[in-house]
């Protein structure tokens, strides 16, 4: 294992092994565009945005986004250039499946043969995800992950993509935070079909976990010598105080926010707090017999860690009102921690160390299960104050922010964490969701207008740190 080499009294070298992963991850639907060309068909983004686009900042939509769909070789040459070994995408589902499952898209099977093959021709590892938020419209319409029918048409996708592309992919991932569109779609309304219904949201996490472990099996069937994970976003759960109250209420938050999804993930089993509590709300899901003994023999080779921010909690301090549908927040309190450091733009608290603690819970909790973080990263408004007379945004509060996760990171590697790599969140600035373009993200300016891309200051230190295999701090 490297050490920590101390320089001066002041600065430290951190230093990463020779074999670490380095890149950045984006998604089909936030970067590709030609949201209606190609023979794709509309998912829930496409057809929310028809309904209510009102409801996306600026009124801008995924329709265009970043271009990736025709600039894609301009983009991996410039990851090339930025040093990147890795890069995550993900494969549009209705792209690929028009809708959603039948007749396949050969138009779509070229472009991602293309966009593999010119990957591996850039020497980047071309790391293959799922599912990232983007349900097939025509899924969605008998029901989405709410149907048993959904999960059989995912896992028959799953299957034709191991096929079509798994001679060239070894790194597969089933879901990227799938704990996402149980809370905005099913939740708290900040995704599509906006329904607020715990008992449904809970029938959705069990199905998507449940799809990933028939992926999983899927997968090992091909024989293929790859490695098949899920990546969750891990938010630990600190409670305010060491009051019996606030510790349990930071572990119920944990049980429904974490461990719901990696439990069952990494060691194939749920927990049993969490099927006390839905038992209590009246809430468990609909299982179907075989499904728990398939949920535990397909667990994760490799697990993707999504971090951008802690979790605090306390004991929940007033009753809510009884007409109210149940909701997590019934359970417990969010605390804003005085003094906490705040990215003000995405409202999220900076919390470095978050990373070193969810690593160090998965080497003593989780059996050092291999991981990687999968996404980090920090959204900025108004970047364009910080560019150069070149263009090129000076972003030393990004530098700032990954240095400083690399730090605990490292110091997580140097204790016998299983981690593997470190990849941005993402690549060139990109659409997010309802937010559009108001924050970015990318170690790549984009002009909208124009579709100019520049490379940002942290873009070039981030090729610095990897040919150098680490960093001064």
């Amino acid at each position: 294992m490297n050490q920590t080499e101390v320089t001066t009294a002041k600065e430290q070298k951190y230093t990463f092994p020779a074999d670490f992963w380095w890149g950045t991850a984006a998604s089909a639907t936030q970067t590709e565009g030609a949201a209606f060309e190609g023979g794709k068909g509309p998912n829930i983004w496409d057809h929310w945005y028809e309904q209510e686009p009102n409801r996306f900042f600026d009124g801008v939509s995924a329709t265009v986004a970043s271009d990736f769909y025709y600039r894609y070789e301009e983009d991996i040459a410039l990851m090339k250039e930025l040093g990147h070994n890795s890069f995550r995408i993900s494969i549009s589902w209705s792209r690929l499946f028009p809708e959603g499952q039948g007749k396949m898209n050969p138009i779509a099977i070229d472009f991602y043969n293309r966009v593999i093959d010119e990957l591996i021709a850039a020497d980047i590892e071309p790391f293959v995800n799922l599912y990232h938020f983007d349900m097939p419209l025509a899924l969605q319409n008998i029901g989405g992950w709410e149907s048993r029918a959904v999960v059989t048409a995912y896992t028959e996708y799953a299957k034709t993509c191991f096929s079509l592309f798994g001679d060239r992919v070894s790194k597969w991932f089933t879901h990227n935070e799938p704990i996402v569109p149980v809370e905005g779609g099913y939740l708290y309304d900040f995704h599509y079909p906006n329904v607020v219904d715990f008992k449904r949201a809970v029938q959705v996490a069990y199905h998507s976990i449940l799809s990933s472990a028939l992926a999983i099996q899927a997968y090992k069937e091909t024989e293929q010598t790859g490695e098949i994970g899920i990546i969750l976003n891990l938010t630990p759960s600190y409670p305010r105080s060491q009051n019996a109250g606030d510790v349990k209420a930071a572990q119920v938050a944990d049980v429904l926010f974490n461990r719901s999804f990696l439990d069952p993930s990494v060691l194939g089993t749920f927990p049993a707090e969490l099927v006390d509590l839905l038992e209590q709300q009246g809430a468990l899901p609909e299982v179907v017999q075989g499904d728990l003994e398939l949920i535990a023999k397909n667990t994760v080779d490799l697990l993707g860690i999504n971090y951008y921010q802690p979790r605090r909690i306390k004991v929940k301090e007033h009753l809510p009102h009884p007409d109210a549908p149940f909701m997590p927040e019934h359970l417990f309190d969010y605390y804003e921690m005085p003094g906490r450091k705040m990215n003000p733009y995405r409202g999220w608290e900076i919390y470095e160390k978050g990373i070193y603690d969810i690593l160090t819970n998965l080497r003593e909790n989780y059996g050092n299960i291999k991981c990687f973080v999968s996404e980090n990263g920090m959204g900025v408004e108004g970047e364009e104050r910080y560019r150069d007379e070149d263009g090129s945004v000076q972003d030393d509060y990004r530098i700032d922010f990954i240095a400083s996760h690399l730090q605990w990171m490292h110091r997580a590697l140097e204790e016998g964490s299983n981690v593997k790599g470190y990849h941005l969140w993402t690549f060139m600035d990109n659409w997010s969701w309802s937010n559009a373009y108001k924050n970015r993200y990318g170690f790549v300016g984009l002009d909208l207008a124009t579709q100019k891309r520049t490379v940002k200051k942290s873009g070039h230190w981030f090729k610095q740190l990897i040919e150098e295999q680490g960093f001064t701090k």
